[in-house]
């Protein structure tokens, strides 16, 4: 992880001699000497690049693990002392800032020089007997998201699977278990028959949930109730939640699939909660273990799944790693004896189709990695599994070794959004310095995915963009046990996740789901069941939490005595080590659920975690912004929720922040400071909705550079009001935004005057508290809009039908959603319109009448229509678009479905290709 250390400590050193800041003075006065230390680190930089096409020596493996440690102890330095300058109260203490900080960057800049000697002689003496390596070779075309999306192979299990599943021996529930070892395919065999078009249609209710090795009952009951019911369901009793659970499946043909379950007690934990009728309802369960199977199972009814055969094997390997491609014939032996010594494992087979899809096609590499798998060959095929894992691991670039082993520190089979992923990446340093983070990071993503490294979970509608994702289990002990003998990831991040009740008990749960500083006297090896912690002088979990307390996450922990005890210093024994694990922590996420706590507050303990780059605390709610977080300057990541916060003008001070996300129910207007445009690195601004004032009046010649958020790419909740010309200026490369506000806020802006000029804007989106209408009745024509919009939401609005008309002239507009408040009842497009429109939404409006030809909507893919209660059907002519793939009701009269099936039979009767027709039962869908 040496490159990732190094490129970390680079991006620091050039924000320090870019970026106008509250240390720009004593950054002047030693330029000089920050610039030649950026040289030294860049030739480290590129030395480590072209290092990862060598053959890794022992020789290599040091130098690379002191690259690391001196890159880590000179951003540590640098960082430390740019921080005691800027907090220092008095011209003293500002003196004695400025001589540390120049003491600190001369004995830096040695450490540094010694480690770029060491690298020049072992580049002088070259790497003769290191073999090619395999990174970064040419790709293939394959793109993951266009991969056939079917099994490969499995074909008489899925079969007998669903004749199990719908057929009616007898109307008893069945449990039907799917046994096999780890990365035999049962989860994706799951998933294949739970999306079957015949399982949608025979069964009312489907729901999902993942219940992994160390299950946590409510969390497995909030999954189901997600899956069934599509709402946000906060911190309920348990009980209350199996309650609610059991009565939204009553008198319902039920299918609940329970995946990766591990034990006996976990299955008697739930089962009371599926009511057991004469329905045919069924439950699906993955497992590992055999006792487990046999003991939640209906007789005669387990699925067994073997390892695939030579020809499922082959044919597997094929799809993986050429996708559409023609495997040319002079690899086929080769690829053969690849796919042999894989041993019928469906999981080593697709990583080692990936590993081969990324490396460059020649006969000679194919061979390198098939005599890679042949060492790693045992009789244990879990073994054998993680060997070929770390083969693939191992042929990662840094930045997506960084990138992978981050997976490590969630929970396990913890479903992850890319975009909070992405994020985080992005906040703890491990993308390349591209100006486009979010596309390097897509890049890397899409890379791991690839490889078949990383599951996808969940994408968008149209399958162009993944929206969840997570590891397998295997992939995921691969993680940390990398991290652990890197010391990655853990030696600086502190995570949390509680999903405990008070009454629990199980000390054994309570350490795989509470992350804590060690607070015992003796150092210990980090114990087996704490996997997410750091390994600096940590020893068996302790709980942080108070016992009558335990719900409230990991902040109300700060105020506990034993961590009250840890920072200030008071077991003396300790106090260095402690000091220096609390300034070296960079990371603190809330992991744990919702957790409102009246009147909490932030104590002044923050100010001791001095070099955090992440502050996620979303799960807790907070009445004030805490001004403790001012003193974070190299906070790149802010996460709270909280409904009455106001922002202070000393927010300048967090010049680093990339990402400032505040959640919360409440929709008072936050108004920030004018301060708010010195965050010159700010990407992500989102909140439920903020006033944001003019930027200060610049001379001419600093436009361009100064007070201008230019690296913004999300702003949503902006008020109305808030849309002046400078400020649409200053926000100028802005990709998405959201638009909040009511009728005031929206008549007393000239909105349309100003989005105009936003030319990179490709997402728009209007949430109103009160029904408005653009201008008197109508909106602005289409020129009004950005020329490059792609996505607009419309919500309150209060347009009428034929307003669409000026929208339908957008000429970019591939997604429109309709939402809340439409002014009348029925609509008429006109021809020529919505010549790009993929995805059409209509929601929660009055409309019952819809007349409309199949050229109103000539490219449309995907038509979702949701509590549509007065619509009794939709043009029949739709059943002539080629382009309709999809139609989606939910919470709609029988009428419209029945008109939904009436199109479905046309489509089919002319000869189109088959049009899908979703039923939904619940509200969540990827639209």
């Amino acid at each position: 992880m040496a490159y990732a250390s190094i490129a970390s400590l680079m991006r620091t050193v050039e924000l320090l001699l870019t970026l106008k800041s509250p240390i720009q003075s004593l950054i002047c006065d030693h330029r000089e000497e920050i610039l030649t230390l950026n040289e030294k680190v860049s030739s480290l930089e590129v030395f480590l690049k072209n290092s990862e096409r060598s053959n890794v020596s022992e020789e290599m493996t040091d130098l690379e693990a002191w690259i690391k440690e001196v890159a880590n102890v000179v951003e540590y330095t640098i960082q430390l002392r740019l921080t005691e300058a800027v907090m220092a109260n008095d011209e003293m203490q500002k003196e004695t800032a400025r001589e540390m900080f120049c003491d600190s960057l001369q004995q830096v800049a040695e450490d540094i020089s010694r480690v770029q000697k060491e690298s020049m002689k072992i580049q002088q003496k070259g790497k003769q007997a290191s073999k090619k390596s395999l990174v970064q070779g040419s790709s293939s075309a394959k793109d993951v998201l266009n991969v056939k999306k079917n099994m490969v192979g499995r074909d008489d299990q899925r079969k007998r699977l669903l004749e199990d599943l719908t057929r009616g021996s007898s109307g008893e529930l069945k449990v039907i278990p799917i046994l096999g070892m780890g990365g035999i395919g049962k989860t994706t065999l799951a998933k294949e028959v739970y999306n079957d078009v015949s399982i949608r249609s025979h069964f009312d209710v489907r729901a999902w949930a993942t219940v992994s090795s160390h299950h946590n009952i409510k969390e497995i009951l909030l999954s189901l109730l997600r899956s069934r019911m599509g709402d946000t369901f906060y911190m309920e009793d348990e009980a209350e939640l199996a309650d609610m659970l059991q009565k939204s499946l009553k008198s319902r043909r039920y299918l609940i699939v329970m995946d990766d379950m591990w034990s006996s007690k976990a299955w008697d934990d739930v089962r009371q909660c599926f009511p057991s009728e004469n329905n045919e309802s069924r439950i699906l369960l993955t497992t590992r273990d055999t006792d487990v199977a046999c003991y939640a199972g209906t007789e005669n009814f387990s699925l067994q799944m073997s390892f695939m055969d030579p020809y499922e094997s082959w044919n597997l390997f094929k799809s993986a790693a050429f996708a559409n491609e023609e495997l040319p014939s002079e690899y086929e032996t080769i690829g053969k004896q690849i796919v042999d010594k894989c041993q019928g494992l469906p999981l080593t087979i697709v990583v080692v189709a990936g590993l081969l899809s990324k490396s460059e096609r020649t006969i000679e590499d194919w061979e390198n990695i098939a005599q890679d798998v042949m060492s790693f060959v045992t009789n244990d095929p879990d073994k054998q599994c993680l060997h070929v894992l770390g083969l693939s691991y191992n042929h990662l670039t840094s930045n997506l070794k960084a990138c992978l082993l981050y997976f490590g520190a969630f929970p396990e089979d913890r479903e992850i959004s890319v975009k909070r992923l992405v994020r985080l990446w992005i906040a703890e340093g491990f993308l390349k310095l591209e100006k486009d983070f979010e596309g390097e990071a897509a890049k890397c993503l899409k890379d791991l995915v690839d490889r078949c490294l990383i599951l996808v979970c969940e994408k968008k509608w149209d399958e162009t963009e993944i929206k969840s994702c997570k590891v397998h289990d295997l992939i995921y002990e691969l993680c940390l046990r990398e991290a652990q003998s890197q010391n990655f990831i853990m030696n600086d991040i502190v995570f949390h996740y509680l999903d405990l009740d008070e009454d629990d008990g199980s000390d054994e749960i309570a350490q795989s789901h509470d992350i804590v500083l060690d607070l015992d006297d003796e150092p210990n090896p980090v114990p087996p069941k704490c996997r997410h912690l750091s390994r600096h002088k940590i020893g068996p979990c302790k709980r942080w939490t108070e016992h009558d307390d335990i719900h409230c996450g990991y902040y109300r922990a700060l105020l506990t005595p034993e961590l009250h005890h840890l920072i200030r210093g008071q077991r003396d024994d300790d106090v260095d080590d402690n000091n220096y694990f609390l300034k070296r922590t960079r990371s603190i996420i809330s992991l744990s659920n919702y957790c409102p706590l009246p009147n909490f507050t932030l104590e002044s303990e923050i100010i001791h975690f001095k070099l955090l780059r992440t502050l996620d605390l979303s799960p807790i709610e907070v009445e004030s912004f805490p001004s403790q977080i001012l003193c974070l300057i190299w906070l790149r990541y802010l996460a709270l929720s909280g409904g009455l916060i106001d922002i202070p003008p000393e927010v300048c001070r967090l010049w680093n922040l990339q990402t400032c996300i505040v959640k919360g129910s409440s929709s008072r207007c936050i108004i920030f400071p004018e301060q708010i445009w010195e965050l010159m690195q700010l990407r992500h601004l989102k909140l439920n909705a903020f006033y944001l004032p003019n930027p200060p009046s610049v001379s001419a010649e600093e436009e361009s550079s100064y007070l201008v958020l230019s690296n913004v790419q999300t702003i949503y909740g902006l008020s109305a009001r808030s849309c002046t010309k400078e400020v649409i200026s200053g926000i100028r490369n802005v990709k998405k935004l959201g638009i909040y506000g009511d009728k005031d806020d929206c008549e007393d802006s000239r909105l349309f005057d100003n989005l105009v000029h936003l030319h990179q804007l490709e997402k728009l989106r209007f949430g109103l508290l009160t029904p408005w209408k653009f201008g008197d009745a109508t909106i602005p024509s289409a020129k009004s809009f950005p020329a490059m919009l792609k996505k607009l939401e419309l919500n309150g609005t209060c347009l009428r039908w034929e307003d669409m008309n000026i929208i339908s002239e957008l000429p970019n507009l591939e997604v429109l959603k309709v939402l809340s408040v439409i002014h009348d009842n029925e609509w008429y497009p006109v021809a020529g319109g919505f010549t790009q429109l993929k995805l059409l939404l209509i929601d929660s409006t009055s409309l019952n009448y819809w007349k409309a030809t199949d050229d109103n909507f000539p490219a449309l893919e995907c038509l979702v229509l949701r509590s549509c209660y007065f619509l009794a059907e939709m043009p029949i002519e739709f059943a002539y678009i080629n382009s309709l793939q999809l139609i989606e009701l939910y919470n709609c009269m029988p009428k419209l479905e029945a008109s939904a099936a009436q199109i479905q039979q046309e489509q089919e009767d002319i000869g189109n290709k088959p049009l899908d027709i979703r039923i939904l039962k619940s509200s969540r869908s990827r639209c």
